[in-house]
């Protein structure tokens, strides 16, 4: 008879043993069991080393640890006593879940536990069981033993592969391989699946080789290739001995012919490469392969010797796998039970904060959001920042709206995140960047701004070419708006008073036609009326910060007049205030010698100088930038009183007096006696904003995170 008739006679044998039932099963949802004390561990390696082999079991508990060990130590003293004459081979080289949740229903655990009981008793007949568990959520499982075990070493097997089952649970498959037998369960029919490339292992020992020994190398090729034949010719089992290496071979006799030829070639393959280690095993979709120098199958006729102690040790092992098994299961239901009852107050806590969310008009759906951004494509990115991502999203309506992905979680907090969400998107100004709304409910939040197609003014200023399309009336119009905006914020229109902290071109918007509107004036920086204006924490970007919040983090909407005065003076000049530096003049020092010198005129854009100069000069727009940037926080003018200056022809606009940067020396402002070295300054401002906190996410970058910055 050929490998192939022997084969197929063998498993047709087999087949007629089979016990085959089915049960309608409802399985628990998806976020039932990803409860607090587990902790998940990835498996989707394709060959790892017995240093890893500890990282395979996809859960373990992290918590409640002592009631766990508590059965653990009563399920293995039961199995020591069963035991006593026998070796059932149980210790676990791996244990691999899979990564889908079936959903819906309450009664999975209970009905499964019950359930693969039966497999027992298939098993007991001829170390092999599979059920086809059928429903509208179907189930399907396959125990077997290693044809060397005993009766009773095969059900202890069985019995102890069961035990591992929960920590696969809710789990729609698990694969479970002891080196005496094996268990797997999935929602379609495996049975004649023979190899995977998504779970398929080799496992070689850690054992220390000092040097390659090509002996065992070659006696371990001798031992695989020898056991392999073997197990084709006697129906999927085998066993082998070469020169002190010892060799088993099984598949799984559902598997047919072909399939257990291709498994037993590939882990055949695989395997080798473990040598010159002392241990290699093969776990495998359709079969099992282990080689050792040591003897660990037994003789054929060794595997009816234990039969005189098989009716106690069977008795004690199901028992003891039951028992074990339903405490575990117990474990998992209340593990289950408190994590639906922390959800459900949860819920509860945020039932009346979901219902004026409802109301308000802001709520966003995260999965609208989500397709709107294109999944939040890098295609769709408009900028990142401290606080996240921006991106352009499409509304089903066709409405374009800038999304930002904040990177922090405000679900400890969204009663005060939705709070200020519906406060800051009551402020209603031709100046400010709308905030229409938010997504609190998905994995991350979301805020949903009006989206402004022409980005940011920076990117026209210091840009040679778009520069000419800032003619001086863009510009004029600009710096008023700017100042308009600022003064709403600061309460002269508007009841509730904002200090933005952070006024620099990067932040200043442009829409369609070229009208500015403040970006970034952010969900933290509101201030009640009763609150002090110190801040305990810096934010800001240097060459725009005040001195007195930078140096003693003094913060008032003075520090806003001081940036806004020296956005001011940049775009009027078309260049960037200078980074502190001993060899170059800052912006500030430029235009402060030329108006010293009545030169104003030569600090101007040469874009629009001759545009300028026709209409009368800029002179008083620079001065009323330098006004804003004075050293002392009492000589600034508020931003209502800037705006009136902008604005009014008739008001006179005062004399400033000397900025704080100046020469390369500060002066720290109401001290006009002490002066202090640039160098000096740069660290003493430095450490005192790392004691007292950090940049904001503008400080870190030149690129906003607002709605239509770009990359």
């Amino acid at each position: 008879m050929n490998n192939i008739s022997q084969f197929r006679a063998a498993e047709q044998a087999d087949k007629s043993s089979l016990f085959q039932f089915s049960f309608h099963i409802h399985l628990l949802p998806l976020d039932a069991f990803r409860f607090n004390n587990l902790q998940v561990k990835n498996t989707q390696k394709t060959k790892i080393s017995q240093s890893e082999e500890a990282n395979m079991n996809l859960f373990q508990f992290s918590s409640s640890k002592q009631s766990y060990w508590n059965w653990v130590f009563f399920f293995i003293f039961s199995l020591l006593i069963s035991t006593s004459f026998s070796d059932p081979r149980i210790s676990n080289p791996g244990l691999f879940c899979g990564k889908f949740n079936p959903l819906n229903g309450t009664n999975f655990v209970p009905t499964f536990v019950k359930e693969m009981q039966g497999l027992s008793e298939a098993i007991n007949a001829r170390h092999f069981a599979t059920y086809h568990l059928n429903s509208t959520l179907p189930i399907y499982a396959l125990a077997q033993c290693h044809q060397d075990l005993s009766q009773t070493d095969c059900l202890l097997c069985y019995a102890a592969s069961r035990t591992k089952i929960p920590r696969c649970l809710p789990f729609n498959s698990a694969r479970i391989f002891l080196d005496g037998c094996f268990l797997r369960y999935d929602n379609y029919s495996f049975f004649k699946e023979s190899v995977s490339s998504s779970f398929d292992k080799v496992i070689c020992s850690n054992d220390n080789v000092a040097k390659v020994d090509e002996k065992r190398t070659k006696r371990v090729g001798y031992a695989v290739g020898k056991v392999t034949k073997v197990a084709l010719r006697n129906g999927g089992f085998g066993t082998a001995a070469v020169d002190g290496v010892f060799a088993l071979a099984q598949c799984w006799k559902s598997v047919p012919f072909e399939g257990c030829q291709e498994c037993l070639h590939k882990a055949e393959m695989e395997v080798r490469g473990c040598s010159p280690k002392a241990e290699g095993r093969g776990l495998y979709t359709g079969c099992y392969l282990r080689y050792s120098t040591k003897k660990f199958f037994n003789e054929m006729g060794e595997t009816e010797h234990n039969h005189g102690v098989s009716g106690i040790a069977v008795i004690i092992a199901i028992i003891s796998a039951t028992s074990a098994f339903i405490m575990l299961s117990v474990f998992v239901a209340y593990a289950t039970y408190a994590r639906l009852s922390k959800r459900k107050k949860e819920l509860e806590n945020l039932g009346q904060i979901s219902i004026n969310f409802e109301k308000s008009g802001l709520k966003f759906k995260y999965e609208t959001l989500e397709k709107a951004t294109d999944y939040f494509s890098l295609s769709r990115k408009l900028g990142q920042g401290g606080t996240g991502s921006v991106f352009m999203g499409i509304l089903p309506n066709g409405k374009i709206v800038a999304v930002k992905r904040l990177i922090y979680n405000t679900r400890q907090w969204v009663d005060e995140f939705f709070n200020e969400v519906n406060l800051i998107s009551k402020i209603q100004h031709k100046n400010l960047v709308k905030l229409l709304g938010c997504s609190i409910e998905g994995p991350e939040s979301l805020l949903v701004y009006e989206y402004l197609p022409n980005k940011s003014l920076d990117q026209f200023i210091f840009d040679e070419e778009k520069a000419k399309r800032l003619k001086w009336k863009h510009r004029f119009d600009i710096i008023v708006g700017t100042a308009e905006g600022l003064a709403y914020l600061h309460g002269g229109e508007s009841q509730i008073r904002i200090i933005h902290r952070d006024i620099k071109s990067s932040n200043v918007l442009l829409d369609e036609n070229l009208n500015p509107k403040i970006a970034d004036f952010g969900l933290v920086r509101c201030l009640a009326p009763e609150k002090s204006h110190l801040s305990t924490g810096v934010a800001g970007t240097l060459g725009y910060m005040a001195p007195e919040y930078l140096i003693r983090g003094q913060l008032t909407e003075k520090a806003d007049v001081y940036s806004f005065g020296v956005l001011v003076l940049e775009i009027v000049c078309g260049k960037r205030n200078a980074t502190f530096s001993k060899d170059s003049s800052s912006l500030l020092q430029t235009v402060w010698t030329l108006y010293r010198s009545n030169r104003l005129a030569e600090a101007v854009d040469p874009c629009t100088r001759d545009e300028i100069l026709a209409k009368g000069g800029p002179d008083y727009v620079l001065q009323i930038g330098l006004l804003c940037t004075q050293a002392s926080v009492s000589l600034r003018p508020s931003m209502v009183e800037v705006v009136q200056m902008l604005t009014d022809t008739d008001c006179e606009i005062p004399i400033p007096n000397q900025p704080p940067f100046i020469n390369g020396n500060i002066q720290e402002p109401e001290r006009s006696t002490k002066s202090y070295s640039l160098d000096s300054f740069i660290s003493n401002a430095v450490k005192k904003i790392q004691g007292s906190g950090t940049f904001s996410e503008s400080s870190r970058t030149h690129s906003s995170d607002e709605p239509s910055k770009t990359q």
